[in-house]
C-alpha cells in the first residue's frame, strides 16, 4: 500500500505539476489584463513547483532505500523481509 501510494505521489506529481506550470502562465497574463485571480495564479505556482520538489525527493527516497535493501527482495515471508530491512537500514 505505502509503495502504490510513493509511486502515484511521484507518477502524479511529475506529470500534473507541469501542465499547472503552464497553466499558470496564461492566468497570470490573463490576470494582468483583467486585475483579477492574481492571488490564484501565483497559489499555482507555489503548488506546482512544490509539488515537482516533493515527487523529486520520493524518486531519490525510493532510489536509496531500494539500494540499502536490495538484498531482502526474495524472502519467504513478509516478517523476513521486515527483519532483513530493519537490519540493512540499522547497518548490522
Amino acid at each position: 500500500m505505502a509503495a502504490t501510494l510513493r509511486r502515484s505521489i511521484a507518477r502524479e506529481g511529475n506529470s500534473v505539476a507541469p501542465q499547472g506550470e503552464c497553466r499558470d502562465a496564461e492566468a497570470r497574463e490573463r490576470a494582468k489584463r483583467t486585475g483579477a485571480g492574481r492571488g490564484k495564479a501565483v497559489t499555482a505556482l507555489v503548488t506546482s513547483a512544490l509539488a515537482i520538489v516533493v515527487s523529486g525527493l520520493v524518486a531519490v527516497f525510493m532510489v536509496w532505500y531500494a539500494n540499502k535493501t536490495q538484498e531482502c527482495y526474495q524472502p519467504d515471508s513478509f516478517h523476513q523481509y521486515t527483519q532483513c530491512v530493519r537490519q540493512h537500514l540499522n547497518g548490522t
